[in-house]
């Protein structure tokens, strides 16, 4: 009598949750990888438009505000420039989730900018997203669960990747990359916030912003990927 093959139980719910959103996350869009490409980094950043989604609004308020000094056009700007990308993905059919949070989150800066009278209260939110991020960051290491393993462990269906020395060190490093990140993005965006330096604060965020995330997600994957191409050497 023959044994019928083996079937594979299906993940729990919360597992294939956790591994859609790491897939759709940065990390996930170039990893795993045969050799990394510019065009793999682009992807990674939501393409052309996703990379405009991201750099445009700031930019607009640089340029807004530096010509005019006027707070209003320089945060009404960036708000009808948000709708507008929220519109043409609506009507090219395209995803349109990282569309609404951008607006949302332009939409509360300037409200909280023209609430307050104060042009630097524009960029408060992302001081809150970074530290969240930097908080998040910091406690799964502290869990010994660096955020990066977890990520790369959900990609490549790898639950023991804790077990693997060389995958251990390399979450550990990566993730406090990251960490590095964070922390100068807050160490140089704050001080000109307390010292009210509009136009050197949105020039600040947009150096930190793109570029410094376009290296760090470039950095990991190429340590990600040595540390799992070796570990299938061996």
């Amino acid at each position: 009598m023959s044994e019928e093959p083996e079937q594979r139980e299906p993940g729990s719910p919360v597992s294939e949750s956790l591994a859609a959103a790491a897939r759709r996350s940065g990390l996930g869009r170039v990893a795993p990888g045969a050799t990394p490409s510019g065009r793999d980094l682009l992807g990674a950043m939501g393409g052309v438009r996703g990379l405009a989604e991201s750099v445009l609004p700031g930019l607009l308020f640089l340029v807004v505000y530096t010509v005019t000094g006027l707070l209003l056009p320089s945060v009404a700007a960036p708000v009808v420039l948000s709708v507008v990308f929220l519109v043409v993905r609506i009507a090219t059919h395209g995803p349109v989730m990282s569309s609404i949070v951008g607006l949302v989150l332009t939409g509360v800066s300037a409200v909280l900018a023209l609430v307050t009278g104060r042009p630097e209260n524009n960029f408060v939110p992302g001081f809150w997203i970074n530290g969240a991020a930097l908080v998040l960051l910091l406690v799964t290491i502290l869990a010994r669960r660096p955020l990066v393993g977890l990520v790369v462990g959900l990609l490549s269906d790898d639950a023991r990747w804790r077990e693997d020395p060389a995958k251990r060190r390399v979450a550990y490093a990566s993730t406090w990359l990251w960490v590095g990140l964070f922390v100068v993005r807050l160490a140089v965006e704050l001080p000109l916030y307390f010292a009210s330096w509009t136009t050197a604060l949105a020039t600040a965020r947009l150096v930190t912003g793109v570029p410094l995330y376009a290296a760090m997600l470039w950095i990991t994957w190429l340590l990600v990927r040595a540390a799992h191409a070796r570990a299938a050497r061996d």
